[in-house]
Order: structure tokens, then C-alpha cells, then sequence
């Protein structure tokens, strides 16, 4: 069987994400400085380190064949690629902004108007659709200075807390999308290849479900186990287990990290205690 081909960005934040969730999974990567493609020590991958823009060609081309990249890129330059799973990191928006003290408030104030961005092609499309005209210019690097410079009058480009629009005194006017990083497949991947990257999707997969959860132990008194058990969802239903002091139980089960808090409040009110809460790895259902 031949080695599965998958890029990532060989630089900044997605990359150092990228290393950690195919470290997670069990994937070992041994690469030196500036490599530009490394095998896994223990399972069938060799990772290609590429530019972030570059990568939809690559997989288009069957030159790797699969890819984490961000769902924003796609859809500037591969929006025909297919994408198998959310990852759940490098979230961010694609937004148009502009300075501060300008009269524009919406879109529809950019009519006519000009606009600098890296993301000419998704910019083209949203405007089409929101029936707006507007002059693009298109910019690699930091767009956000544009309007200072007289550019432009708007820019449209990836949010992601919004301290760098502050900085530059932008304000954000409009959201055309929000992306997060994605698992994308090459149209020309061959049969023994898929093969190995639905085995990478599963594991992924359950790191992403550990990562979602959280493991809760309790101990609850016999007379309030019912409405503390109607407070707790479980991968099936919670465990309950005697204690060795009479009338009490032990209450194990797992949680949304999204209910956490809401959850754990209703349990203490309940008379929930000695309540425990564990990290999960992986969970596998």
C-alpha cells in the first residue's frame, strides 16, 4: 500500500494546529528545518509542508491527496474540492471593514466605491449576489493599510479576534463567511489511498468528540439519584455505582464542554457532590 500524501502549511498558526491533531492521532512526523516533506514513523503518510494559497492546486493536480487547510482558502481557489470533515480550529471570518470615521455603515455603501483584498474571487461572487459594484483591487500581505494609503476605500480580509482591524482603525461592516480548518481530499485520489484516509477521519474524529466532552464523577444521596440523573445526558446513560456508605452512589457519565457549567450548577442544586471533572483524550463511540 503506498503512502498517503497530505499537506499543511508549512508556517504560522494552522501548521502548529495541523502538527498537534496528527500527533494526537497517533501520527509521529519526523521532520528538520525547512523540510518541505517528511514520512510518519508509524503509520502509512507522508506530509507535505506548503503554502497555505498553494495547496488547492496541489490537490486539483492529484499532487497530494488530501489536505487541513482553511475552508476560506478553498473558496477563493478550490471551491470544486471536496472537504470530509471540520476540524474545530483556526476560526476566523472572511469580513470587509473600513476606517473607523468612514460614512459607510453596510455593504451597500461600498457601492461604486473600492475595495483591496486577498480574496478577489469569493469578494466577486458575495458582491454579484448582494447585488453591489464595486473596484477591487487585489493585495498579498497586509491589506489592512490600504485605506490608509488611499488604496481603497474598504478591505475585505480574514478576522479572527479583530485586534488587527482595531490597530489599523477598520471597523467591520459585513461578515461574508465563516471558515475553520477543514480535512480536504484530491478529486484524483486513488482507491488504496482513501482507504488509509478514512482510517486518518476516525481517529480524528474521536479526538475531535474528547475534545467536545468532558468526563464528570459525582456522588449523589439515594433520595435526590433521580433528579440528578434527569439533569445527565451519557454516551448511552450514565453509570451509577453504590458507595460504600449507605444511601449514596457514585454518578459517572459524559458532558458537552458547551453545558459544563450550566450543568454542573444544576447538579450542586440538586445535591451533587465531590463533583470530578476529567479531561478526554479520545472517545470512541
Amino acid at each position: 500500500m503506498s503512502n498517503l500524501r497530505i499537506a499543511v502549511q508549512k508556517s504560522g498558526r494552522l501548521n502548529e494546529d495541523s502538527m498537534r491533531i496528527l500527533k494526537d492521532i497517533g501520527i509521529s512526523i519526523d521532520n528538520g528545518k525547512d523540510q518541505l516533506k517528511a514520512a510518519a514513523r508509524d503509520f502509512p503518510v507522508e506530509v507535505f509542508y506548503l503554502r497555505n494559497g498553494d495547496i488547492p492546486q496541489y490537490l486539483k493536480d492529484g499532487v497530494v491527496d488530501a489536505a487541513i487547510i482553511g475552508e476560506n482558502v478553498l473558496i477563493e481557489k478550490g471551491d470544486d474540492i471536496q472537504f470530509v470533515e471540520r476540524l474545530g480550529f483556526s476560526k476566523c471570518k472572511v469580513s470587509i471593514a473600513v476606517p473607523k470615521e468612514s460614512d459607510a455603515n453596510s455593504l451597500k455603501d461600498l457601492n461604486g466605491k473600492r475595495i483591496a483584498t486577498s480574496y478577489p474571487e469569493t469578494v466577486k461572487k458575495f458582491l454579484k449576489q448582494q447585488n453591489v459594484s464595486a473596484q477591487l483591487h487585489k493585495i498579498n500581505g497586509s491589506v489592512e493599510i490600504a485605506p490608509n494609503i488611499g488604496l481603497a476605500d474598504g478591505i475585505c480580509d480574514i478576522v479572527s479576534s479583530g485586534s488587527t482591524l482595531f490597530k489599523n482603525g477598520l471597523k467591520e461592516i459585513e461578515v461574508l463567511l465563516k471558515s475553520e480548518a477543514v480535512l480536504a481530499v484530491s478529486p484524483q485520489i486513488s482507491e488504496d489511498r482513501k482507504a488509509i484516509l478514512e482510517k486518518i477521519q476516525f481517529r480524528i474524529q474521536s479526538v475531535l468528540k474528547g475534545r467536545q466532552s468532558k468526563y464528570i464523577l459525582l456522588n449523589a444521596p439515594n433520595t435526590k439519584l433521580d433528579n440528578i440523573l434527569k439533569l445527565l445526558p451519557g454516551m448511552r446513560s450514565p453509570t451509577v455505582l453504590p458507595l460504600a456508605e449507605e444511601g449514596w452512589s457514585s454518578v459517572h457519565t459524559v458532558i458537552s464542554k458547551n453545558e459544563f457549567w450550566e450543568i454542573i450548577d444544576e447538579l450542586k442544586a440538586n445535591g451533587a457532590e465531590g463533583i470530578l471533572v476529567c479531561p478526554i483524550e479520545k472517545m470512541v463511540v
